[in-house]
């Protein structure tokens, strides 16, 4: 074991609460590990508003990643696996891709909301919008970066189209894929908050409980709320590299 990915974090955490036991930094501004520990029982037991608990902020929250990420998923991964195949379908939709990617998922929160009102359609397409051009992107980058000899040498055993496209593209493309969607997850999870931050008004979701302590000045909930997201954005990483390693047990 790599005791340094232990002790350092331990190290940090003394630091940072010797440093707020002797008033350096302001509980009001930054609070202790200790305090945000007890805001985080406080979720946990209470709620947030009060009988609103974690647990079903988590489900809300799990709930809108899980429709925008795997709608992204569904459309991203044949598009890009037909973009990488068909150079002529690629030269047609890159440049309207490349148009509209540079627009930040955050810049269609107005339109999300024009579009299917407040609530989880609305934060599940802007999580779509986050994740669905890093799946496109290295799916399609995926399939290009085949090398022609495996597929000149597929035809040459007499290899339809089709059996070349599940048998030698899609199996080669599944490392950039993964990262795509290892990028696309990650991303999910960081517009998530925002997106709940003005798509959702009441009810369930971990940007609306952190909302929530925001309005009523509770920085050690606010702390805690964002440890949660990052345990579950780390978390979900971790099960995406193992599902990696079974998949691509080469690598």
């Amino acid at each position: 074991m790599n005791w340094s990915r232990i002790i350092i974090p331990i190290l940090l955490l003394a630091i940072w609460q010797c440093f707020s036991f002797i008033g350096v930094l302001p509980a009001s501004k930054l609070p202790s590990p200790a305090e945000i520990a007890v805001g985080l029982e406080s979720l946990i037991t209470t709620g947030m508003p009060p009988g609103h608990p974690l647990h079903w902020h988590i489900l809300s929250s799990l709930n809108r990643v899980l429709a925008g990420f795997f709608s992204a998923v569904v459309v991203a991964l044949p598009m890009g696996l037909v973009m990488g195949w068909s150079r002529t379908i690629r030269q047609v939709l890159e440049p309207i891709i490349e148009f509209i990617r540079p627009i930040p998922p955050l810049a269609w929160i107005p339109i999300a909301i024009l579009w299917f009102g407040i609530g989880v359609q609305s934060a599940a397409f802007i999580i779509f919008l986050g994740a669905f051009f890093p799946i496109l992107l290295n799916t399609t980058y995926g399939v290009r970066r085949i090398d022609p000899i495996l597929i000149d040498a597929a035809r040459t055993l007499n290899a339809s189209s089709l059996d070349i496209f599940i048998k030698v593209l899609l199996p080669g493309a599944i490392p950039s894929i993964i990262t795509g969607i290892r990028i696309g997850i990650g991303i999910s999870w960081m517009t998530l908050i925002a997106a709940e931050f003005t798509g959702v008004k009441y009810g369930y979701g971990l940007g609306y409980m952190i909302m929530t302590a925001r309005d009523i000045q509770r920085p050690d909930l606010i702390f805690a709320g964002m440890f949660v997201f990052g345990g579950i954005g780390f978390s979900v990483d971790v099960f995406v590299r193992f599902i990696e390693r079974k998949i691509i047990r080469w690598r």
